[in-house]
């Protein structure tokens, strides 16, 4: 099943990832449909589309967007799949929806994105757990020569998109929202919650 422009995927191992494994019981996290927090963003790359240059393979995994697996309600409230669903195991993306791809145990994020973690505040009266603006490049995109992976990086206000990837949470954001490079000053620490 080849599609021209649409990637065919599959989700890693289920649509949602709402349950949480403690010694040997399940605990359900969450039972709503709606909530884009506990839709899965981990997929299986079956087929490549044949008109779209990419560095992507078959086999790949790779980071969607939230909506890709996520069912919904209309205003009749009928439950509804996206608009990527073919059936229960198969959807079709765009390359715009991929935000970032493994390969060889390596993460890298494709072409326009990158992901940032926040650092931990050192203002001892600040409420907000973590610094504004301002994080650690984890996955960088080629179109930003100067930086790399570990550099400490700037960025516009408002522009944190959260995902969880391996236990480690990551804001996603547009490579143009990447403001400037600063140099370590010795207090900076990185800032990953206990629920990720």
């Amino acid at each position: 099943m080849h599609s021209i422009y649409d990637f065919i995927i599959t989700p890693k191992k289920s649509r949602y990832n709402n349950t949480k494994t403690i010694g040997d019981k399940e605990l359900i996290l969450n039972t709503e449909i709606f909530n884009h927090q506990y839709v899965s963003r981990e997929a299986i790359v079956k087929y490549i589309p044949l008109v779209t240059k990419t560095k992507i393979k078959v086999g790949d995994t790779v980071i969607v967007h939230h909506n890709v697996f996520r069912r919904w309600h209309n205003v009749k409230g009928i439950e509804k799949n996206s608009r990527s669903y073919i059936d229960e195991n198969t959807y079709a993306v765009r390359d715009d929806q991929i935000f970032a791809y493994k390969r060889n145990k390596k993460w890298q994020a494709t072409q326009g994105y990158c992901f940032v973690k926040p650092i931990e505040s050192i203002d001892a009266f600040d409420i907000e757990k973590e610094r504004p603006n301002i994080g650690v490049m984890y996955y960088t995109d080629k179109n930003l020569p100067d930086i790399k992976n570990g550099d400490l990086v700037g960025f516009i206000p408002k522009v944190e998109y959260e995902f969880v990837i391996e236990g480690q949470r990551l804001y996603r954001m547009l490579t143009q929202f990447i403001t400037i490079k600063y140099e370590y000053q010795g207090d900076e620490k990185e800032y990953n919650p206990s629920w990720a």
